[in-house]
């Protein structure tokens, strides 16, 4: 599915996109592999990554799938680093519209 290798990424996230011309909404996966810790530490990272999304789900472009896999680095970061490492590769994949706002 993400076989052209359209990713962008930094020291914590990696992001694959794929555009969907006239789809309505955005599609998300998530991946946080076994490098990062055991089941708990990884359903941390999972939940701290869905909320970030759901915060800046008005800003995100609706006519993409994309994939974020948490790199392991990702693991310990407090919410507020998360946002901040997680909107920095959204705006690098250029997936965050113009109004996007950090907070």
């Amino acid at each position: 599915m993400f076989e052209t290798h359209n990713s962008v990424a930094n020291h914590k996230f990696v992001i694959y996109q794929m555009a969907k011309p006239g789809q309505k909404h955005f599609r998300v996966g998530i991946s946080v592999g076994k490098k990062i810790g055991n089941a708990v530490h990884r359903n941390w990272v999972k939940r701290r990554i869905r909320q970030t999304l759901l915060e800046v789900k008005p800003q995100l472009k609706q006519d993409v799938d994309f994939l974020v896999i948490a790199r392991p680095a990702a693991d310990g970061l407090e919410m507020a680093e998360t946002r901040k490492n997680l909107v920095h590769v959204l705006k690098r994949a250029h997936l965050l519209t113009e109004k996007s706002e950090d907070r």
